[in-house]
């Protein structure tokens, strides 16, 4: 089927398989068709049918609450061409950049569920082929009889990995997550689209690194700071890592922290408990890392006083944290908005 885009720039022109959704067969084709979660979920890839018909592959997304169906609109990410179409994007929309990581579908193995906390599980995504992206992006996950796509950011960083790391918080309904948790074995199908997200690090950034992260946020934040201490990053600049959960069971990576911290002098790694005072001889068995009661932006806001010059940030986690986080960059720390990097899947 071939898929008309009209942008606010331009127009685009591209051919979707059947049964491929509108925003994956455009970016798998080098354009870079507005997005945020990528699944259902947050309505950015909302869109207005002009010519043709669409198939909508979940209509119980969420995302849909941000639609008005009766005139046409729909999610990218959901709708599905029945022939030729054209559909109108309210949004200015560009190619692909060179040199981009290919953003491909994919299918891969589940290996090594591992429980890190009661409702926290580390997993791995095996490929036949290597699967390169940048550190701090994301992929898309589909598991077996479960509808639609859950996104997630990968915890490793190396080039051209067949092996993906990945953290999933479990959460009451969330269908990928109560598959996981449950029935999920060893050597389990997955479908895989992916890589997505621009909140990514790469070398040559003269920027002091703040990463503010709740819970299986952290995800992407390892990523990233792997890189930037493999590269030599905090040899000559100053970074920062706020890691928000309710109570230090909560807590996980932190022996992975500590080796970070260890590697880079210059990198302050900061736990933040909102639910508990610090556990003073439970924080001692982390003398690298740091312990502060208060959210995660709240401790933020303390360490970083003063010292917002020459900072790129980067923000991930549920909306609330990511939405106090993002205030506090731009309202009080007079960060603009190309300074700041972040990934919102809800």
């Amino acid at each position: 089927m071939r898929i008309r885009i009209n942008a606010r720039n331009r127009g685009f022109q591209y051919e979707a398989a059947p049964g491929e959704t509108v925003l994956y067969a455009g970016l798998a084709t080098g354009i870079e068709l507005p997005y945020e979660c990528a699944t259902g979920t947050c309505g950015t890839c909302k869109a207005k049918l002009i010519e043709g018909s669409v198939r909508d592959a979940w209509p119980e997304a969420p995302g849909r609450k941000f639609v008005k169906s009766a005139q046409g609109e729909c999610l990218l990410c959901q709708c599905v061409a029945e022939g030729d179409v054209t559909l109108e994007v309210a949004k200015f929309v560009q190619s692909t950049e060179p040199g981009a990581c290919p953003v491909a579908a994919g299918a891969g193995v589940l290996r090594r569920p591992k429980l890190l906390t009661h409702d926290v599980m580390a997993f791995d995504v095996e490929f036949e082929q290597a699967r390169d992206f940048e550190a701090g992006q994301f992929m898309v996950l589909a598991a077996p009889g479960v509808p639609g796509y859950r996104a997630y950011s990968m915890v490793n960083y190396e080039r051209a990995p067949r092996r993906l790391a990945f953290v999933a918080k479990k959460k009451p309904g969330g269908g990928f997550s109560e598959w996981l948790f449950g029935e999920a074995s060893d050597g389990a199908a997955l479908r895989v689209f992916g890589p997505l997200g621009k909140a990514t690090f790469r070398p040559g950034i003269t920027n002091n690194l703040a990463c503010i992260a709740g819970g299986s946020g952290i995800a992407g934040m390892m990523s990233i700071l792997e890189r930037a201490v493999g590269e030599g990053h905090f040899e000559s600049h100053d970074g920062w890592l706020f890691f928000g959960v309710r109570r230090l069971a909560d807590a996980f990576f932190l022996e992975e922290l500590t080796a970070l911290r260890e590697r880079a002098p210059r990198l302050a790694i900061t736990v933040a408990l909102s639910d508990e005072p610090v556990p003073a001889e439970e924080a001692g068995r982390w003398p690298q890392l740091a312990f502060e009661q208060g959210f995660v932006h709240e401790v933020a806001r303390r360490a970083l006083q003063g010292r917002y010059q020459n900072i790129r940030a980067y923000v991930a986690g549920p909306p609330p944290a990511v939405d106090a986080a993002l205030r506090l960059l731009l309202l009080e720390g007079k960060l603009t908005a190309d300074h700041i990097r972040y990934d919102k899947f809800s």
